[in-house]
C-alpha cells in the first residue's frame, strides 16, 4: 500500500507543473479575446510635443538653479576674531633696554673694573631709589674698544638706613646700572668694591660699628668714677676730721666700677654706630658683574 502511495505522489508532483503552464496559458487567451492590442494603443493620450527652444540641457540649469540661488542666499561664514593680545603685567620697560646681536656687539668683560670718582655726597641720608653719578678717572682698555677717561657711570641706591642702636652704624648699598659712552647710555651690573680707597665687602658701604667700643667706653667711665673718688679720698685722709669719711668715696666708686664693667654689654646696645659721608670727588672703584655689550 505504501509503495502505491508513493508513486501516487510522484506522479502528483510531476503533473503539478504541466498543469500550471497550462493554466498560465489559459490565462493568455483569455486577455488576447477581452482586450484587441491595436484598440488599446489607440486609446492611450498623445505625449506632449516639445519645442526646440527647450533642449534638455536648459531644463536641468532650470532645475539646479534653485540649489545655486539657495546656496547664495546663505551668509559667508564669520572668521574667528582673534582677541587683542593683552598687556602682559608686572614687565617694566626699561627706557635704556636694546636689542643686539652678541656676534657683532662688542663685549665688555665681566668683572672689569674701573677707577671713577663721585660727583655728589655719597651718604646715609640717601633715600632708597635714589641714583648718584660717577666718572672715569683713567682708560679702560679691552677687546677692539678703549672706556675713555670721562665715561659716565649711574647707580641706584638699593638700601640705606641711618645709624642705628645696638652700636650698627649707616648703611648705603649702590647697584651700578648704567654706562654712558660717546652720548649713548647703555644698561650694566656693577657694584662698588672700593669706597674712598677702603674695601666693600657684600656691596654695602657701613659705618663704623660702636658696640664693642661703646662696651669699652663704659668700662673706662666706671674707671675714671673710680679714681675722681680715690682723689676725693686722698683728699679727706689729709684732714684729720675728714680722715673718718674718707674711704666713703672710694667704696662707692668701686660700686659704680665694678657695675659698669659688669654691665658694660647692656649698656653698649643704647649706643649708635658712625655715620657714612663721603664728599663728593671722593674715589670710588667699580667692578662689572655681568658681560656688557655695546654696539
Amino acid at each position: 500500500m505504501k509503495k502505491y502511495f508513493i508513486v501516487f505522489l510522484l506522479l502528483g508532483i510531476i503533473s503539478y507543473p504541466v498543469s500550471s503552464i497550462e493554466l498560465d496559458a489559459s490565462i493568455d487567451d483569455e486577455i488576447r479575446r477581452t482586450y484587441d492590442p491595436s484598440k488599446l494603443e489607440q486609446s492611450l493620450p498623445a505625449l506632449p510635443k516639445t519645442t526646440p527652444s527647450q533642449p534638455q540641457i536648459q531644463t536641468k540649469t532650470v532645475t539646479s538653479s534653485p540649489k545655486s540661488n539657495s546656496n547664495s542666499s546663505l551668509p559667508p561664514k564669520a572668521l574667528p576674531v582673534e582677541s587683542p593680545a593683552s598687556p602682559q603685567l608686572g614687565v617694566k620697560k626699561l627706557p635704556n633696554d636694546y636689542k643686539y646681536d652678541k656676534s657683532t656687539a662688542i663685549r665688555i668683560k665681566k668683572g672689569t673694573k674701573f677707577r671713577v670718582k663721585s660727583n655728589s655726597v655719597i651718604s646715609d641720608y640717601l633715600k632708597e631709589g635714589s641714583v648718584v653719578s660717577f666718572t672715569s678717572l683713567e682708560p679702560v682698555t679691552q677687546r677692539y674698544i678703549t672706556i675713555p677717561q670721562g665715561t659716565k657711570f649711574t647707580a641706584v641706591v638699593q638700601d640705606s638706613h641711618m645709624p642705628q642702636y645696638s652700636g650698627n652704624g649707616g648703611l648705603v648699598v649702590l647697584l651700578v646700572n648704567g654706562i654712558t659712552i660717546n652720548g649713548q647710555t647703555r644698561r650694566i651690573q656693577g657694584k662698588i668694591t672700593k669706597a674712598n680707597y677702603k674695601k666693600i665687602f657684600l656691596n654695602n658701604i657701613k659705618g663704623k660699628r660702636s658696640y664693642l667700643s661703646g662696651i669699652a667706653k663704659q668700662v673706662d667711665k666706671g674707671e675714671n668714677f673710680y679714681k675722681k673718688t680715690r682723689r676725693t679720698s686722698s683728699k679727706l685722709a689729709d684732714n684729720p676730721v675728714g680722715v673718718i669719711i674718707s674711704p666713703i668715696p672710694t667704696i662707692a666708686g668701686m660700686l659704680v666700677y665694678a657695675v659698669n664693667f659688669v654691665g658694660s654689654p647692656v649698656f653698649a646696645i643704647w649706643s649708635k654706630g658712625g655715620r657714612i659721608s663721603i664728599p663728593a670727588g671722593s674715589e670710588f672703584e667699580i667692578k662689572l658683574l655681568e658681560d656688557a655689550y655695546l654696539e
